[in-house]
């Protein structure tokens, strides 16, 4: 009852992605991830209840599986945090594991049904060397991905990017989830660790479902109006700050206001420009600013710095005289304090990495910015 529980939650997650309008890359990353998880517990349940004996061709298919439950997390992870495209060169490299331990399973896969059945209920009765490999490589592979993940969170994390911050920490349980599965795989038996999986999926569903528009958009929608095929999140933020107290007029002169500072004063050049310090040069609240800037631009107040930021960069990298200038020197003098935080938000504006925007004029003046 367990696995049939896990299972109709993991392949729900799935159909809801599947559904959702307007899919970024990371959402496609995501939607494979919960498929893999939904053939592995399905095919588990079917060795676990004898039906696998009945169709003897899907016994085996879960032998590398298990790698796959470290790299896309981390897969996942990099697309959303540095708003990469994962290309197959990107990503060839770590299904290496997983392409070998499927490629040392041939031996079992061109067996005879009546043999695969034999090997199955002797224990791994002849391939107890592939058994000796398999453990070792996917406990590694998990524990070094999920490290790997955590690192990229951290790294996304010191952003400050506040309308990131659930979803980082969304991700963070769900790796130190996958961490405790690891472990359970190197001192427990399948039931076990099947079990596990089960109560992990179970809390991705109640989180997942509950945060959806943390979980499931993307950084270029975050601030923006998420999609989704159940939540708007545009709708709830207007609902939300109409209970405030903050009139629509009032709204309107605030961002009038700071619309015009940002253009004649630059506060956004300022590498640690607070939410905190613009309001006070507004003369109005953190909370109400706040508001303004999500229900009017639509965009989170870091989102918002950034649009100048990269709209001042765009302008300066245009101008003749500032050519002696690496990009990011020039992105630097807009306001940005890290390479990584500039190639994101340079991409989240025009749709294309400096490199690419710019063509040859970034290979030769500043291609080491961007290494």
């Amino acid at each position: 009852m367990l696995y049939q529980i896990g299972l109709t939650i993991v392949c729900f997650l799935f159909v809801v992605l599947i559904l959702k309008k307007d899919k970024k890359h990371p959402d496609y990353i995501l939607q494979t991830w919960l498929g893999v998880i939904a053939m592995h517990l399905g095919l588990h349940y079917m060795q676990y209840s004898g039906l696998s004996y009945k169709y003897p061709h899907t016994l085996g298919l879960t032998l590398s599986l298990p790698l796959l439950h470290g790299v896309l997390p981390y897969f996942y992870s990099i697309s959303l945090i540095r708003v990469e495209t994962l290309t197959i060169r990107k990503t060839i490299f770590h299904l290496i594991p997983f392409l070998l331990l499927t490629a040392l399973a041939v031996p079992f896969f061109i067996l005879p049904p009546d043999q695969k059945i034999t090997v199955f209920q002797r224990n791994g009765e002849g391939f107890e060397w592939y058994l000796l490999i398999q453990l070792p490589v996917i406990i590694t592979s998990g524990m070094v991905y999920a490290v790997a993940t955590m690192i990229e969170i951290r790294r996304g994390s010191r952003t400050g990017e506040t309308g990131m911050s659930e979803i980082f920490g969304l991700m963070k349980y769900v790796t130190f989830g996958l961490v405790a599965i690891w472990l359970l795989s190197a001192a427990f038996d399948d039931s076990v660790i099947f079990a596990g999986v089960v109560i992990f999926v179970l809390f991705l569903g109640l989180f997942g479902i509950s945060r959806v528009p943390g979980l499931y958009t993307s950084p270029a929608l975050t601030g923006l109006v998420a999609d989704h095929t159940f939540i708007s999140r545009a709708n709830f933020a207007v609902e939300r700050y109409a209970r405030t107290g903050l009139k629509q007029q009032d709204a309107t002169g605030i961002m009038q206001r700071m619309e015009e500072f940002m253009k004649t004063k630059k506060p956004y050049t300022n590498f640690d420009l607070t939410l905190n310090d613009l309001a006070a040069y507004l003369n109005t609240s953190p909370n109400y600013l706040s508001q303004v800037i999500n229900s009017v631009s639509g965009k989170t107040f870091y989102h918002y710095i950034n649009h100048y930021r990269i709209t001042e960069f765009l302008v300066l990298a245009a101008r003749q005289e500032n050519k002696k200038y690496t990009f990011i020197a020039l992105a630097y003098d807009c306001g940005f304090n890290s390479k990584t935080t500039f190639n994101k938000y340079f991409k989240l504006h025009t749709g294309q990495t400096p490199s690419e925007y710019f063509g040859k004029q970034s290979v030769e003046t500043a291609e080491p910015a961007f290494a």
